[in-house]
């Protein structure tokens, strides 16, 4: 059985819009799609709903078969140096989770799929998910189905948004790609947006989606497949 490959993209706003757009077009060619990382605010005001045009190239890329992931709600520290979602109780989760997802289905770009920023979610994180109507999360270690309890593991091998942005951690991403590929093992890659416009991690990036390729790995995006039970 051959590995898998998910390429995700997180930090998607105006300003990095155009780094995203230049990767997708590298992808296209390579028949990848990709899991975009959205979140409804980010810092310096940022708001998506007020930015249509990156709102417009969400939904024409999930049209092609792109797999739109919630990010959190604007990735503001909750605790200090602590990622939004990693130390956050059930209730307080919940309502976030909600407010998120209002937005996202006001601007057509709503999803069940959840990525916690820096793909560190607390238990109480985890469990209001299903509160508020999310199937799947994907973790830094694995992706869990919240509704059968399904796992798969695979750590995140990323740079930017808490990974590493180095040359030699870029080399050594690569490597960890074609090593998991080998196995036939889950690749999952992601980069943000604004680690895109420097050309050593967006070279990094194609040179591990090539060689994951190469080994034989099936591209995927984060998507929950929803099971119809047959009647008896």
């Amino acid at each position: 059985m051959s590995g898998r490959l998910i390429v995700s993209v997180s930090g998607i706003r105006d300003d990095t819009c155009e780094n995203v757009v230049e990767f997708a077009q590298e992808l296209d060619k390579r028949g990848v799609a990709m899991s975009l990382l959205v979140a409804p605010r980010l810092k310096d005001k940022y708001r998506l709903t007020q930015d249509e045009q990156t709102q417009d190239w969400l939904r024409s890329r999930r049209d092609r078969g792109d797999a739109i992931v919630l990010h959190g709600y604007d990735q503001a520290a909750t605790k200090r140096r602590r990622a939004e979602f990693a130390a956050l109780p059930r209730h307080e989760a919940r309502l976030r989770l909600m407010a998120a997802d209002r937005v996202m289905e006001e601007i057509g770009l709503r999803t069940r799929v959840f990525a916690a920023p820096r793909w560190i979610a607390s238990p109480g994180a985890v469990a209001a998910l299903p509160d508020a109507g999310f199937r799947m999360i994907a973790g830094v270690s694995a992706i869990h189905d919240l509704e059968t309890g399904a796992v798969q593991r695979g750590r995140v091998l990323g740079i930017g948004e808490g990974f590493k942005t180095e040359p030699w951690w870029c080399r050594a991403l690569v490597i960890g790609a074609g090593r998991t590929a080998r196995r036939d093992g889950l690749i999952r890659l992601s980069v943000s947006a604004k680690q895109l416009g420097r050309s050593g991690p967006h070279q990094a990036m194609l040179d591990a989606v090539d060689l994951a390729l190469y080994s034989g790995a099936e591209p995927a995006v984060y998507e929950h497949v929803r099971r119809i039970r047959r009647a008896a």
